[in-house]
C-alpha cells in the first residue's frame, strides 16, 4: 500500500537566529515548563496559595528533574546510547535528548516538595495543584523528540506516518521510511488527560494528593501502550521493554493508592464523622451575646 500522506520531519534539530544556534529540543522543554508554571499558578492561587511560590518550586524542581531524568537515562541506556560511551561529556549531553521521565518526575517532585515544605505550605495540596501542569509539560516536551527524529514507533503506512531520515533509523529499519509518530500520540494523550484532570478537579472533591495519583495512573496507562510501539534500543525483560514494566508497576502502585486514599479511607472518615457525638453548645451569658 502506497503512503499517500506523511508527517515530514525537520532536517535539523537546531535552528539558527543569525549566529545564535537554537536547539529545538531544549526550546520544547522550556515551553512545556512555562505552560506548567502558568497553569499551576492559576490552580495554586485558586486554593489560596501564594502564586509566587510556584516560581521557586519550578526553579529547583526543573534543575533536580533534569539531573534525575538524565541519571535515569544513563543508568538504563548505558549500552544502547553511543553518545554516553563514546564521549567524556556523553553522560551529561541533555542537548542530545535522552531524558527519562521517571527520574525527572521523581527528582523534580522531591525537590519541589522540599521547597513547599520549607515555605510552610501544604505539600499534598501543591501536588494536586501541579498535576495537570506536569502532564501538559510532558505533552509539549515530546515535540523535542520530533525535532530530534527520535523515539518513534514501528514502520507504518498510515496517512499520519512520520517520515524519518536514513541516519536516524535504528539498525534493522534502514529500508523503512515512515514510522508511527509516538510523539504525537503521547501529546494527544497528555492533552486529553489535562482536560480530564481539570474537569474531575472542578466536579469532585479530592483528598490531596489523590489527583496527583490519578495523573500518574493516567500517564502510565497510556505510556505502556506507547512502549509497545517504540523501536529505539532498550533493555527487555520477559518480552517487554524496561519502561513498559516500569509503567505497569507504577500504574498498579498509583491506582492502588488512589483507591485506598480517596475511596476507602475517605469513606471511613465520613462514617467516623457521622458517628461522632455532637459537640456541646456552650451557653453564652446574656450580656456577651
Amino acid at each position: 500500500m502506497a503512503v499517500i500522506a506523511t508527517i515530514p520531519s525537520p532536517s535539523s534539530g537546531v535552528w539558527h537566529l543569525g549566529p545564535l544556534p537554537l536547539r529545538m529540543y531544549g526550546l520544547m522543554l522550556l515551553l512545556g515548563i512555562a505552560a506548567c508554571v502558568w497553569l499551576t499558578r492559576r490552580r495554586w492561587k485558586a486554593v489560596g496559595g501564594d502564586p509566587d511560590l510556584v516560581y521557586e518550586v519550578a526553579l529547583w524542581g526543573v534543575l533536580a528533574g533534569i539531573v534525575g531524568a538524565r541519571l535515569y537515562h544513563d543508568l538504563t541506556s548505558w549500552s544502547a546510547d553511543q553518545t554516553i560511551t563514546e564521549h567524556w561529556w556523553g553522560p551529561l549531553a541533555v542537548w542530545k535528548g535522552g531524558l527519562g521521565i521517571w527520574g525527572g518526575i521523581l527528582f523534580g517532585v522531591a525537590a519541589g516538595a522540599l521547597v513547599v515544605h520549607r515555605a510552610r505550605a501544604s505539600v499534598l495540596e501543591f501536588m494536586d495543584a501541579v498535576a495537570p501542569g506536569l502532564l501538559l509539560a510532558q505533552g509539549i516536551g515530546r515535540f523535542g523528540n520530533y525535532f530530534n527524529q527520535e523515539l518513534f514507533g514501528k514502520p507504518t503506512d498510515l496517512p499520519w506516518a512520520l517520515k524519518i531520515d536514513t541516519e536516524h533509523r535504528p539498525e534493522g529499519y534502514t529500508l523503512s521510511t515512515t514510522f508511527q509518530p509516538t510523539f504525537l500520540y503521547e501529546f494527544l494523550w497528555d492533552i486529553a488527560g489535562v482536560g480530564l484532570l481539570l474537569a474531575l478537579s472542578a466536579r469532585y472533591r479530592f483528598r490531596p494528593p489523590a489527583l496527583f495519583a490519578l495523573y500518574v495512573s493516567y500517564y502510565t496507562f497510556g505510556r505502556f501502550f506507547e512502549e509497545l510501539l517504540r523501536i529505539d534500543p532498550s533493555h527487555h525483560f520477559l518480552g517487554l521493554r524496561l519502561n513498559a514494566w516500569v509503567s505497569v508497576v507504577v500504574f498498579i502502585a498509583s491506582t492502588a493508592f488512589f483507591v485506598w486514599w480517596q475511596i476507602v479511607r475517605g469513606r471511613r472518615e465520613t462514617r467516623a464523622e457521622k458517628s461522632a457525638p455532637p459537640r456541646p453548645v456552650m451557653a453564652v451569658p446574656r450580656g456577651k451575646r
